[in-house]
């Protein structure tokens, strides 16, 4: 392992605008937001709810493209813990203004189309638009509903918002200035923590490491095995702000570099465990349309944008969209611990609710996902109360072969169904070999009913998930069925509507 000649420091180093910053003695759980408010005395950025959900913390992080350029994210303040912004830059809506005191593009066009109402939320949603202008901007409604899901008016003013992100347009692709720009501030940054070593931070509140290797990683996690390994925050943070824990020491991977890539070799695709959802997203929508369209529902852009793939699958959750589908391509995860690695299929991994199978001082290091092979069909359904921004309910997803008529191959997973995301083996069972006919659906439905026993909760009652799950098989039918039997199986559903 390479951790021998690893060294540490204790200091955190970012640009808040253009202006450096370097942060000692810092409890390693302050947010991002009570920062900006409490020490920069920024008072833009807002405190909705305190845990990702409306985006009035909304902020820009930027960092180092290893292209030497900047990519720049929208990523929820309330839930980010300070010691992640090492090597970024942090953008608030005070920086937005010009130093002649003009306003930025997308705030001229926030006065002008008359997009804000009590201004409570507003911040946040300049700031989301400022990301999207920096993008090149939109002007496709879809495109520009997507990027401002994570934010919530409560004056329902988002048709001006609309208008807003229309009129600012965005910065064009080879525009000169903006591309020093950006050039500049990518070298700041690197030469700010170039041969930095990992962050160590010490305090009397809590220890915080962020090393930035793999090796790094595994050596820290052997030293500290009940760490709390940190990936997007996107649950961990609410530990802190809802649960108000206190988590000592806690292990950042988002820094560590080989941990956050995405390559396909000719029958997978491999994705680091530090991946996010929003660079994932495009390589698992080449492997299967639906996977992509899932993880496009996931949370909101800034949840997606700090959210990972792999921490997704190390908190186990019940539900935690990407698993069930990730199980019914038949993905594998890398596991580690120290130099030892090994495979393990992620269908085995979840044990029982609250528990995996993972010791001490292991983490997930990557996630391998198969590409289907010829003939097979990939389907996944997410079901839940909104459309956008919402946990699901129940989550079917489907990978089934059919040849002459028949079920060659069949795999089923749902999320919501019971402790942790699970195969509905029973209902394969009665799929496998049959004639993919009304018979055959009936039977695989009735089968649900023997893989799971649903719970009743504030999203839904055990009679409802259950129901819906067998609907999702019904649904895969029509969609897979050949056409004339999928007419005739849709008026005999609507008739008994």
């Amino acid at each position: 392992m390479a951790n021998a000649t690893n060294t540490f420091r204790p200091e955190i180093r970012f640009l808040f605008g253009d202006e450096e910053r370097t942060l000692r003695d810092i409890d390693p759980q302050m947010t991002v937001l009570d920062y900006i408010r409490l020490t920069e005395r920024k008072s833009g950025t807002k405190e909705g709810c305190a845990e990702g959900d409306c985006g009035a913390c909304t902020v820009v992080l930027g960092e180092p493209d290893g292209n030497g350029g900047m990519a720049y994210r929208t990523v929820n303040a309330c839930i980010q813990f300070v010691p992640t912004l090492d090597g970024k830059q942090l953008l608030t809506v005070e920086h937005l203004k010009s130093k002649d005191g003009s306003l930025h593009p997308v705030q001229q066009a926030m006065v002008e189309t008359h997009g804000s109402q009590c201004g409570f939320c507003t911040p946040g949603f300049v700031m989301s638009l400022y990301q999207l202008w920096l993008d090149g901007g939109e002007d496709d409604r879809g495109a520009i509903n997507d990027a401002l899901a994570g934010n919530l008016c409560r004056c329902t003013g988002y048709g001006p918002i609309i208008d807003a992100a229309r009129k600012a347009g965005g910065v064009a692709a080879g525009d000169a200035v903006e591309q020093k720009r950006r050039a500049d501030v990518a070298a700041r940054l690197s030469s700010m923590i170039k041969d930095a070593g990992t962050l160590a931070i010490e305090h009397a509140a809590g220890r915080y490491y962020a090393p930035r290797t793999s090796d790094e990683l595994a050596s820290l996690l052997v030293a500290h095995p009940d760490a709390t390994v940190l990936a997007g925050g996107t649950d961990v943070g609410l530990w802190v702000t809802k649960m108000l824990k206190r988590l000592d020491p806690i292990t950042y991977i988002g820094d560590v570099a080989d941990m956050k890539s995405v390559y396909e070799t000719d029958d997978a695709l491999i994705i680091g465990a530090g991946v996010t959802y929003s660079r994932a997203h495009d390589a698992l929508g080449r492997v299967a349309a639906d996977i992509g369209e899932l993880v496009r529902r996931i949370g909101s852009r800034q949840i997606r944008n700090a959210g990972t793939v792999g921490g997704n699958i190390a908190n186990g959750s019940p539900i935690g969209d990407t698993p069930p589908a990730l199980i019914a391509l038949g993905a594998k995860i890398v596991l580690r611990m120290g130099d030892v690695r090994r495979e393990v299929a992620l269908e085995d991994f979840f044990i029982t609710y609250g528990k995996q199978d993972r010791v001490a001082g292991e983490f997930v290091e990557s996630v391998i996902v198969p590409k289907p092979k010829s003939g097979l069909v990939f389907k996944a359904y997410k079901i839940s109360k909104r459309f956008d921004q919402d946990i699901t309910a129940v989550l079917g997803a489907f990978a089934i072969k059919v040849v002459d008529g028949k079920v060659a191959e069949f795999r089923a997973a749902f999320g919501g169904m019971a402790g942790t995301p699970m195969r509905a083996k029973k209902c394969e069972a009665a799929l496998i070999g049959q004639a993919w006919d009304e018979a055959s659906l009936n039977a695989a439905q009735l089968a649900l009913s023997k893989d799971f026993a649903p719970m009743t909760d504030m999203r839904a009652s055990k009679e409802y998930r259950m129901l819906v799950a067998q609907n999702l098989l019904t649904k895969l039918f029509i969609e897979t069925n050949a056409p004339e039997v999928a007419t005739r199986l849709v008026g005999k559903e609507a008739a008994h509507v």
